[in-house]
């Protein structure tokens, strides 16, 4: 399993955010300087996160973004989620794609014969119950 540039640059900055978060505003040049992240590419996952009610710009010469919530609040889950708008896509067939919606839920030409339906589903359920357990705050204080 492989997680997108966008997810792991997107939960890098937030965990910035989250470090800083009693600072106030922080520019995106100065959390792409620290997390050694394209400050563009930084600015497309932002606006992402800012769309999916994340975070916040504030604007003015002291302006910056924040987390939209508390970092103890916002999971990696919610993150991801934010980015990639589902957690896992797997591979069926070739040219088709078995979406795991949610633990129960598998969107695939094949899904009512699939003999490895039922693993897909338990790594998406172990991976949800993961990401949505850890939270910025969690992460912040591993990372320091």
């Amino acid at each position: 399993m492989k997680f997108s540039s966008k997810e792991l640059y997107g939960l890098r900055a937030m965990v910035e955010l989250a470090r800083r978060y009693p600072e106030g505003p922080i520019s995106l040049a100065e959390i792409a300087k620290a997390q050694g992240l394209s400050l563009p590419y930084l600015e497309q996952i932002a606006a992402v996160l800012r769309r999916a009610g994340l975070l916040k710009s504030i604007r003015g010469a002291y302006g910056g973004y924040i987390l939209a919530r508390a970092p103890d609040t916002i999971t990696a889950g919610d993150v991801i989620r934010a980015l990639e708008g589902k957690l896992i896509v797997l591979p069926c067939q070739p040219e088709k794609v078995c979406m795991l919606l949610s633990e129960q839920t598998c969107v695939c030409q094949r899904g009512p014969v699939c003999p490895t339906k039922d693993v897909w589903q338990q790594v998406h359920a172990q991976l949800a119950r993961t990401l949505d357990r850890i939270t910025l705050a969690d992460l912040a204080a591993s990372g320091r």
